[in-house]
């Protein structure tokens, strides 16, 4: 019998469906037409027919897809041992040597989980034990991940999650609508706390407020903020699973430019370049005063493979100065954004940091009115045209703008020129 050859229009067809039948409906895709990437590269994404797009969102492939270094390191280990971390191994201890490095001097224990939920799961786990409390404040349009609790932490998941009495929301520092709505939204959050007997355990942010719309905060604002908490009695957990490993270019990690330490730092998405690596670090006072009375493993958590994957992600960031690229090129990125905002009324709003910049969308400038229809058609036609970025924000107005940390000047460019066509076209529609 022949075999029969299917174009990769018809395989990606086929493939969808079959997807849909076996996966059901709680899985989500990218762009009104799905892409199917058979190759990565650096910045670039394959599609089956060849073609060939820049990836301007995907800071899971922080260094790159498919980095020769970090598929060595895993292939590497991979032919001589994998295996649980309740054995000796040097892949986690020297990994973990080298990363707590990075960190000031206080923050000097690291726990290895698989993913940045478990990271954050295990975070609200050891601040609740050591503070007695229970409260969590997170800003409104959050995401801190997929377990149970940390969905309760996550409004942006939907109305579908029912909120605990426990959790306050506030206002992300959005200055661009509401400057100042941060703090007096910390100290009303801690004052209808105070008013209902809930004890606090956490103040929980990402440090770019990536899922709120991507903010930088004014100078000493998260510093206040976190020390009312800590006043109050609870402690500050920056989620670093977005802005950490260099991302915001002005430092390795997206607390640093807050100038202040936190208690506790969730890692994820970027640690393992793709390999399933995830981490909590902080302060060793606190991981005893847990782990004297708790007992966590996590099987998968800090394996070699993971490790030897992970450490190679943190050579590379620092042997290839991807920190300062970041830096470099999203400084460029950001004034070709403003400049593109002299020439088109719907780009309202340019800001962020480094390579995590966020352009917000706007039908009428004065009023600041969000252009959500108009985000979704820019998003979909970038990605017709070959370049893939997202779309953030509770209005779902704001690009969300986040390629791997090997973007270059030259990648700028074409992000730019592209979303310059793009918004010509999605105005004259």
């Amino acid at each position: 019998m022949a075999e029969v050859t299917m174009s990769p229009v018809n395989d990606s067809a086929e493939l969808l469906a079959r997807r849909q039948r076996v996966l059901g409906q709680g899985y989500r895709l990218f762009y009104q037409e799905p892409l199917h990437p058979v190759r990565g590269e650096g910045v670039w994404l394959f599609d089956a027919q060849g073609k060939r797009y820049l990836d301007v969102y995907n800071n899971v492939a922080s260094v790159g897809h498919c980095h020769p270094a970090v598929v060595e390191a895993i292939a590497r280990q991979s032919a001589q041992l994998n295996t649980h971390t309740r054995y000796l191994h040097h892949a986690i201890v020297d990994f973990a040597e080298d990363l707590l490095r990075e960190f000031p001097p206080e923050l000097d224990n690291l726990m290895l989980t698989c993913t940045g939920s478990e990271a954050n799961d295990l975070a609200l786990r050891i601040a609740r034990h050591v503070t007695g409390g229970t409260g969590v404040i997170v800003t409104r349009w959050a995401y801190h991940g997929v377990t149970s609790a940390l969905a309760e932490l996550s409004p942006s998941l939907g109305d579908g999650v029912a909120r605990g009495n426990y959790v306050k929301l506030i206002d992300a520092p959005d200055n661009y609508r509401q400057p100042g709505a941060f703090l007096a939204s910390v100290q009303s959050a801690l004052a209808e706390m105070r008013a209902e007997g809930i004890r606090p355990a956490a103040l929980l942010f990402d440090t770019i407020f990536s899922s709120d719309g991507v903010f930088s905060p004014p100078a000493g604002e998260v510093a206040q903020a976190v020390q009312w908490v800590r006043d109050a009695g609870g402690l500050f957990i920056a989620d670093e699973v977005q802005p950490g490993f260099g991302r915001t270019g002005e430092a390795m990690w997206g607390f640093a430019r807050h100038q202040v330490v936190p208690d506790l730092v969730s890692l994820g998405k970027p640690m393992g370049n793709g390999h399933p690596i995830a981490g909590l670090v902080g302060k060793s006072a606190l991981f005893a005063a847990f782990g004297r009375d708790v007992r966590y493993f996590n099987t998968f958590g800090g394996n070699p493979v993971s490790c030897q994957a992970a450490h190679a992600v943190l050579r590379v960031i620092r042997e290839e100065q991807l920190q300062q690229n970041a830096l470099r090129v999203g400084h460029c990125l950001r004034e070709g954004l403003q400049a593109l905002a002299q020439r088109h009324e719907l780009l309202g709003d340019v800001r962020g940091s480094g390579l995590f910049v966020g352009a917000e969308l706007v039908s009428d400038r004065e009023h600041k009115t969000p252009a959500s229809a108009e985000a979704v058609a820019v998003v979909n036609t970038m990605r017709q045209r070959g370049v893939l970025i997202s779309a953030t924000g509770p209005a779902g107005n704001i690009l969300k703008i986040r390629p791997p940390l090997v973007f270059r000047e030259e990648h700028a460019a074409l992000f730019l020129d592209t979303l310059d066509a793009v918004l010509t076209d999605v105005a004259q529609r």
